[in-house]
């Protein structure tokens, strides 16, 4: 991983430790670099690539957690602390419905973990540190500018997103960190939007309490232990008001059944649907991976019915394994 001296957030960006009434110093140290290395044949090396590079935060000893996408069947994983210091770790779970990832470190790491928060008291114009790997100058001082619903086109939606502005440039698996020095959150994205007739960029954060309720299965069997939502191996977003697939996952659901770029999806089991949101929670409620889907599609103008066997979506990946 490159060495986390060769980039510094500009200094007006940065946080200023007499702003808040916490150690800013000692809650960024539990911000660590995270680095993984995947074989070049798992499922998702053509799409997030072999190598991946983000953050993490320590919230318990020698316990990670960063954003799934970047350890997603990872065989080795780094972890590299801001004092310079490199440590070995291991994928312990991943969570597909919030996309949370968890590390642990097969040493002591010697810092101090950060508390988890309240995300849902946090509130829309809240100051907020966005913590990166090497401390203050690699972090970035900001406010919440949003907290709404989010859907994704890899068939991924939370009911409450937090959106943080300014932008961190460093944002997978960054930390968000509250006036009272406690995680709110951890970085996903890095999303575009207008606001007073001018573009900006914000962060797209998954918000911690969304870890309360699965942590402990995560811990113990490396996801929730419960029945997984339908899973159909395609990406779609939203053109002109309409649904469209952009793309396709190979060997999945929608591969085998024939589905193609560009198809609009009107509806699932007859039911119509308005938005991508609306898609995936009509898509999830026909019941656990394995259920049959039937989508109304439309392609050049012919309207069509087809009936997708959904999968579980982790039966495609590499588990995680100890070294």
């Amino acid at each position: 991983m490159a060495s986390v001296t060769e980039w510094k957030v500009p200094a007006a960006a940065q946080p200023r430790a007499e702003d808040y009434q916490f150690d800013l110093e000692r809650a960024l140290s539990a911000v660590v670099g995270l680095h993984s290395i995947i074989p070049s044949d798992a499922f998702t090396a053509n799409t997030l690539g072999t190598e991946r590079v983000g953050n993490g935060v320590l919230i318990d000893h020698g316990l990670v957690l960063t954003i799934g996408y970047l350890i997603t069947e990872a065989e080795t994983v780094w972890l590299h602390l801001s004092d310079g210091r490199v440590a070995e770790g291991h994928v312990l779970g991943i969570d597909q419905e919030t996309g949370f990832g968890l590390v642990q470190a097969f040493s002591d790491l010697g810092i101090e973990p950060l508390r988890l928060g309240d995300s849902s008291a946090a509130q829309i114009g809240d100051r907020i540190v966005v913590g990166g790997v090497g401390g203050r100058t690699r972090s970035l001082a900001g406010r919440i500018a949003a907290k709404q619903e989010f859907a994704g086109y890899w068939e991924y939606a939370i009911d409450e997103a937090i959106f943080t502005y300014p932008a961190h440039p460093n944002w997978g698996g960054a930390g968000l960190i509250s006036t009272r020095g406690e995680l709110l959150g951890i970085g996903s994205l890095q999303i575009e939007r207008v606001h007073e007739g001018r573009n900006e960029y914000l962060n797209m954060i998954v918000p911690i309490d969304l870890l309360k309720p699965i942590l402990s299965d995560l811990r113990k069997f490396g996801r929730v232990n419960k029945p997984t939502r339908p899973w159909l191996g395609m990406y779609a977003t939203e053109i002109d008001d309409k649904i469209v697939v952009v793309g396709i996952s190979p060997k999945g659901p929608a591969a085998r059944a024939e589905i193609k770029t560009g198809d609009v999806i009107l509806a699932v089991n007859s039911e119509r649907i308005a938005g991508l949101l609306d898609f995936y929670r009509k898509l999830w409620a026909t019941g656990p991976a394995g259920v049959d889907i039937p989508l109304t599609l439309q392609r050049e103008g012919d309207t069509f019915d087809v009936v997708l066997k959904s999968a579980d979506r982790l039966r495609f990946l590499r588990t995680p394994r100890l070294h």
